[in-house]
Order: structure tokens, then C-alpha cells, then sequence
């Protein structure tokens, strides 16, 4: 009797733990699913996040961009007069506004060199040296150093430099076969690079406006900078993967690009090759709309026009920095006996001639220049 009644008890407490470890394991299956929910709850709020800060980062860029651009009209609308407000200014102090304009000119041309007083007045003749490679490109020799080399770089996104010991070595039939072949750690955007005192200079593939300057020689980047205000717009409609063209003249290094601000004008700043800081920045009266390509020559721009189907190519528009060129008298300067499209002209100051790429062909044109007017 008493046996039975201790087995009739042991299985009203087997049968109790197991309904205990039922619902137990229920519980945890709630849990895990609650949990689930959470964490799907909490990846959906991580993502709308991402979302917002990647939305807010882009408004901070915005509005630090608009701040800076207000800045320079700021600047801007301080040195100029407005011919509509009538105010009244003691004499000593326009005689001070006008002794400081002239200062600052001065300083403009001892900075620029004021003997650089060369211009272009027209295109002489051209070369194709050699077709080969994609329809955008770029090709260049290193005015800046007293070697030979020629530099390609091939399409609007590579990361691959090919370099030549000469221009003859590059006209060769297997001319890839011969070249020095230096990879780049970020690939370059558009076809606005150049070739400087042993370095490149780019926009690099991927960024708003950064510029990176890297040892060709020693294979590794120097330096770097942002632009402010560049990589938004093309800096040529007709060129729309190049969003910053650099250029070399008698001065170094510029930095050529469009602001939606200036109406789609094109905008030049002088950068220090050494330090990669901006010197000075001008907004020229030259669109971008039908521009395919520009380049510098002694501080003075000049801006190629083409049509959107190709043709042939016209300088239409010239800005100097120091108003030392009287642009409304100047003739359109057309590049000869030539159609078809450039992807990109660059002005070498050592050799006075441009080195281009035209749908796929090296092209070189000599020029002819005259005295500033």
C-alpha cells in the first residue's frame, strides 16, 4: 500500500517537472521570437539611420559648400560698387579704396609674373602621332623636368600609368610592350590629370573633389586636397567624365571645373604644387555648355567649343587673370584641317605646344603667339 502511494507520487512529480520543462521551453521559444522581432526592429532603425546620416551628411556638405560661396560674394560684392545705390564717401576714403585696388593688382602680378606677357594667336599645324587606346584619354610630357618621358593614361577610370623613355619608344608598333607600367593606390575620374615636377596630379575616382598628387618614381601618394566647390557640375558639357581639369603654364599648377552658382561659368584657382593649397580663385565669363576642353596659357584661359556631334574644334572664349587681354577683339582661333572631338588639351609651357587626345588619336599642335595687347 504504501509503495503504491509513493509511486503514485513520483508520478505526479515527473508529471509536474515535465509540464514544467514544457513550459519552460515554451518560454524560451517566445523569447527567441520576441528577440527576433527586436532585432529585426533594430537593424530596420540602424538602416534608417545609415539613411539620415548619410542624408545630413550630404546637407552639411550643401550648406558648407553655399557658406563658402556666399563668402566669396561676399568678398566679391566688398571690393565692387553697386552703380545703382547712390552713397555718399568722404574722399579720403575712395582714394584709399582705390590705393588699395592697386596694391592688390600689383601684388596679382608680382604673384603671376607680369613678364609672362605672351598670348595665343592661333594654331599653327597639328601631328597625329599615334591612335591608340580608348576614345577619352590623356597623354603628356613633365614639363618640369628635363627628360623625355611620355605619360598615357588611358580611359576616364584606370589606375594604370604607362610610361615611355621617349616619344619614339610610344610610336613604336608594340609600344605597351616597352612602357614602364605604374599602378595607382585610388583610379583617377575624367581625363583632367597632369604631369608635374615628377608628379601626378588627379581627381580621384569615387570623391567630390579630391585631388591627389602622387610620386610617379617612388610610387606612393604625397599629398592630397578638396577643392572647394568643384566635382558637382562637368567642367565641359561635352566632356561630362571630366569634373576638374588641372593644367600647368609658365605659373605651375591650375585647377579648372564649372559651379551650378556661376550659371554653369567655368571657375579657375591657382593651387600651390608644393604645399596643395589654393593661392587665388577668378570666375570667368566662360559656359561650360558646348565646352569640350580648356587649357592655360601664361595666366590666361582658353576654352575649346565643338558641337555635340563633333566638328571642328574653336576657342571662342579667352579670360585673363590680369585683364592684360582685350578678349572682345579677339577673333574665334580654330584648330586645323581636323574633325572629330577632343577629350582633352593640355598646354605644355616648356615645348609651347598642346598635347591632345582626339577619339582615340595623340595628337600635338604647334602654336603661334604674339605679345599682349
Amino acid at each position: 500500500m504504501q509503495d503504491a502511494a509513493l509511486m503514485n507520487y513520483i508520478d505526479r512529480r515527473i508529471l509536474s517537472v515535465e509540464k514544467r520543462l514544457e513550459k519552460c521551453n515554451q518560454d524560451i521559444l517566445d523569447y527567441v521570437e520576441e528577440f527576433r522581432d527586436f532585432s529585426k526592429m533594430v537593424q530596420s532603425r540602424l538602416a534608417g539611420l545609415n539613411n539620415y546620416k548619410a542624408e545630413v551628411k550630404s546637407e552639411v556638405e550643401n550648406l558648407l559648400r553655399r557658406i563658402e560661396r556666399a563668402q566669396r560674394d561676399i568678398d566679391y560684392l566688398g571690393s565692387a560698387t553697386d552703380s545703382n545705390i547712390c552713397i555718399e564717401v568722404h574722399e579720403d576714403l575712395v582714394k584709399q579704396q582705390l590705393l588699395e585696388e592697386a596694391e592688390e593688382k600689383k601684388n596679382l602680378r608680382l604673384v603671376f609674373n607680369a613678364s609672362c606677357d605672351h598670348m595665343l594667336a592661333g594654331i599653327k599645324s597639328l601631328k597625329i602621332v599615334k591612335k591608340t587606346g580608348d576614345k577619352h584619354g590623356s597623354w603628356m610630357k613633365d614639363p618640369g623636368k628635363k627628360h623625355a618621358k611620355i605619360y598615357v593614361l588611358n580611359g576616364s577610370v584606370n589606375n594604370v600609368i604607362l610610361e615611355f623613355a621617349n616619344i619614339m619608344t610610344f610610336m613604336e608598333s608594340n609600344h605597351t610592350l616597352k612602357a614602364r607600367r605604374v599602378t595607382l593606390p585610388f583610379p583617377w575620374e575624367g581625363t583632367g590629370h597632369i604631369v608635374y615636377q615628377g608628379f601626378l596630379f588627379y581627381h580621384r575616382y569615387g570623391s567630390l573633389n579630391e585631388i591627389i598628387k602622387f610620386n610617379i618614381q617612388k610610387k606612393n601618394t604625397t599629398d592630397r586636397m578638396l577643392l572647394p566647390g568643384a566635382g558637382r557640375i562637368p567642367a565641359y558639357q561635352l566632356s561630362p567624365s571630366t569634373k576638374i581639369d588641372l593644367a600647368i603654364d609658365e605659373q605651375g599648377l591650375w585647377a579648372i571645373h564649372a559651379e551650378p552658382e556661376t550659371g554653369g561659368n567655368i571657375v579657375i584657382t591657382k593651387i600651390n604644387h608644393i604645399t596643395m593649397a589654393v593661392e587665388h580663385t577668378w570666375d570667368t565669363p566662360c559656359n561650360s555648355k558646348d565646352a569640350e576642353a580648356a587649357f592655360m596659357v601664361c595666366n590666361t584661359l582658353y576654352v575649346v567649343y565643338n558641337l555635340p556631334s563633333g566638328g571642328t574644334s574653336r576657342i571662342q572664349c579667352i579670360y585673363d587673370i590680369l585683364g592684360a587681354v582685350n578678349t572682345s577683339e579677339i577673333p574665334a582661333l580654330h584648330f586645323p584641317r581636323r574633325q572629330g572631338s577632343h577629350s582633352t588639351i593640355h598646354y605644355n609651357p616648356k615645348e609651347k605646344q598642346l598635347f591632345a587626345w582626339g577619339d582615340g588619336s595623340q595628337i600635338i599642335y604647334k602654336l603661334h603667339t604674339k605679345q599682349k595687347v
